[in-house]
């Protein structure tokens, strides 16, 4: 049976999960599966545990490697497990040495004593229609509900050589659109020396590889963003139209109790300079619902942003006590709480992407397919189509109305 890499959560996991997949291929490791975890919610770390579970009995022969962030934060929890069969933290899952000598059974070292970030050189992305570059490694902040510090460790940034190298890589391999991607990437460069911040390295990147097509950024702190990359929001169509904003919450009590670094008032005056200096940007949002003494009224401040904001695309979260962060020890809304209000919240987010592509309509667009029959478009709206066009490839089509969840796009 072939390698298998599963992975869960996010776009650096992703990423990562394709370094691994070379390193354990060298390694010979053909009988393995690899879970690369994710450790953001309760529910993330139950679905990577059921999974594990259900390749145990799907292929009893295979040897079981679990990593990620769970098993970083958490590695005895999975060691425990009969099904698993070696445990590797996230620094010694990037170590090609690990994969080499699979003696231990736990692999796991004090994440925070990382002090750079090494690059890997990944050259596909399997069945992907875009690639991801890290960029980025760790965070230095501490939101109460947050556990992925103690997963990823502190923030360390990838030089921009070698983020350039990577790129332009990826760019030869044929892909068209890159995502710029790392834990807190707005935080990027402050290691480094003479501080780049990330919109140095966006526009040198952009000016070093002529040939990219697009660029796409993952998740912003809107507490982060530097004035160089305003600008180049403004004046680079290279990089798309669309940013994805770490929000939260839309009440200030909350922000505060999350020990978030913006106010509502500072969030609404990021959305309004976006569209300001780059008219038409889509603008996507991660919220929380139901966090602790979360009342209706302040539940209310975060649904009325969703409209007020103009938001295009919610990731919308259930609150999570993650064990060993202070919003863990807060008082707790009962969870029937806290599934409802994220209920409403997928409910406003709903209409307002119906909102948002109606408002495409007739546009011409150009867009990246991503499988057959479906694509994106630079405003990352997803478009259906029929005609036979290459994975990977960039189209460009005209839109028509679809349905509440994606448009129609026509050759013209």
């Amino acid at each position: 049976m072939p390698l298998d890499i599963v992975t869960f959560g996010c776009r650096l996991n992703a990423f990562e999960s394709e370094a691994i997949r070379g390193y354990a291929q060298a390694a010979g490791l053909d009988d393995a599966i690899i879970v690369n975890t994710c450790a953001v919610t309760a529910e993330a770390e139950r679905q990577a545990r059921q999974a594990i579970r259900r390749l145990r009995r799907g292929r009893p022969g295979a040897r079981i490697i679990v990593t990620g962030c769970a098993a970083q934060i958490d590695p005895g929890r999975f060691a425990a497990m009969p099904e698993v069969d070696h445990v590797l933290g996230n620094a010694e899952k990037l170590r090609p040495e690990s994969y080499r000598d699979m003696a231990a059974r736990i692999s796991v070292r004090d994440i925070f004593a990382l002090r750079e970030t090494a690059s890997h050189l990944v050259e596909v992305f399997d069945g992907r229609a875009r690639a991801f570059v890290q960029v980025q490694q760790g965070c230095d902040h501490r939101c109460t509900f947050c556990i992925i510090p103690f997963g990823r460790g502190a923030s360390r940034s990838v030089p921009m050589g070698e983020v350039i190298a990577q790129s332009r890589l990826l760019v030869e391999r044929g892909y068209r659109e890159l995502v710029l991607t790392g834990v807190d990437i707005t935080a990027y460069g402050l290691d480094l020396p003479d501080r780049p911040g990330l919109g140095t390295l966006c526009r040198g990147l952009l000016d070093a590889i002529p040939e990219l097509s697009r660029l796409r950024l993952s998740s912003l702190d809107v507490a982060e963003i530097d004035d160089t990359l305003w600008s180049l929001i403004g004046d680079e169509p290279r990089l798309m139209p669309h940013l994805h904003l770490s929000l939260q919450a839309g009440d200030d009590l909350i922000l505060k109790r999350m020990k978030r670094r913006h106010s509502r008032a500072q969030a609404l005056a990021a959305v309004t300079r976006s569209r300001d200096v780059r008219p038409g940007i889509a603008l996507g949002a991660d919220l929380i619902a139901g966090f602790p003494t979360e009342n209706e009224a302040m539940f209310a401040n975060t649904l009325s942003l969703i409209e007020e904001a103009r938001l295009d695309y919610l990731h919308i979260f259930p609150f999570s006590p993650r064990p060993g962060t202070p919003a863990a020890r807060m008082p707790q809304l009962p969870r029937d709480v806290v599934r409802g209000r994220a209920a409403r919240l997928r409910e406003a987010g709903s209409r307002a992407l119906a909102l948002s592509l109606a408002s495409r309509v007739g546009q011409i667009a150009s867009v990246l397919v991503e499988r057959g029959g479906m694509g994106r478009t630079e405003h990352y709206a997803p478009v259906r189509f029929n005609a036979a066009l290459d994975l990977g490839s960039v189209a460009t089509m005209r839109l028509h109305a679809g349905d509440s969840t994606a448009l129609s796009g026509v050759l013209p």
